[in-house]
Formats: structure tokens, C-alpha cells, sequence
């Protein structure tokens, strides 16, 4: 898994401008996501690009779960501060998911020599972390909206 997983490390570190400006370029043009559009362009493409970077410890912490909670805690702070409905916040992390594995499945090096085991394990570290994410920020809106 280690491997494939720095390969997926290596595609967000080297290329998460690039897909930062892409997913906040479709978050805005998302009929699913009207709200980011009231977000500055430069605000959103920051906050994608500091999500990335963040993923990146949160998939080698050894204790991924305490920091997961920790940055969606922070993640649903500013996009309910923000004024982001909670189903706009959650379908937007959603593509930030998607627009990550589109991008790494355009990179041909990075599909070439990968073993589907491993390539599986990754994925399905990667959607545990999304998912126990979209978990934490679900409460903490319902925690704010008391």
C-alpha cells in the first residue's frame, strides 16, 4: 500500500494548486453548490488547497481519527460561518473526494505500475477519512444550529 499511497501523496503535494483551482472552479459552477459562489474566489481555492494539504497528515497520522476530528471541526466552523448550507458543505467535500481521485486518474505514472490491492486499500483509507469527516462536520452543524 505504501507505494500507491505515495504516489497519491506525491499527486496532491505536487499538484493540489492545480486541483484546488479546478474543484473550486466546479463547486462554483455546481448547481448542487449555489452558496460557494458568495465565497470569494481566492477564499475558496485557499480553503481547498489547505484541505488538501491537511489530508495529506491526516492519511500518515498514526492516529488519523483525533486529527480528522480536529480539522473538520475546523472545516465545518468556517463553511457554517460562511453561510454554507449543511447538504452544500457536505456535496462539496464530496467533489473535493472526486476531483482529488479524477485528477491522480489522469496521471498516467501513477496508474502504470500500481497493484489493484494496494490501489484498493488506498482508496478505501482515503473514503473512511472522508466519510468519518462528513460524520464530524453533519454534528457540529447540528451543535452550532442549537
Amino acid at each position: 500500500m505504501k507505494v500507491f499511497a505515495d504516489r497519491l501523496i506525491n499527486v496532491l503535494k505536487n499538484h493540489k494548486e492545480e486541483i484546488a483551482y479546478q474543484w473550486c472552479n466546479a463547486v462554483r459552477q455546481n448547481p448542487r453548490t449555489p452558496s460557494f459562489n458568495n465565497i470569494p474566489f481566492d477564499e475558496c481555492n485557499k480553503r481547498a488547497v489547505y484541505f488538501y494539504k491537511n489530508l495529506i497528515k491526516m492519511y500518515f497520522s498514526e492516529k488519523p481519527y483525533t486529527e480528522v476530528r480536529e480539522y473538520f471541526s475546523e472545516y465545518a466552523e468556517g463553511s457554517y460561518k460562511n453561510g454554507l448550507p449543511l447538504h452544500e458543505t457536505l456535496y462539496g467535500l464530496i467533489m473535493m473526494r472526486r476531483h482529488m481521485w479524477l485528477y491522480a486518474d489522469f496521471q498516467a505514472p501513477f496508474l502504470s505500475a500500481m497493484d489493484h490491492q494496494q490501489a484498493v486499500e488506498t482508496i478505501n483509507k482515503t473514503i473512511r477519512i472522508f466519510d468519518h469527516g462528513i460524520y464530524i462536520v453533519t454534528k457540529k452543524y447540528g451543535e452550532f444550529e442549537k
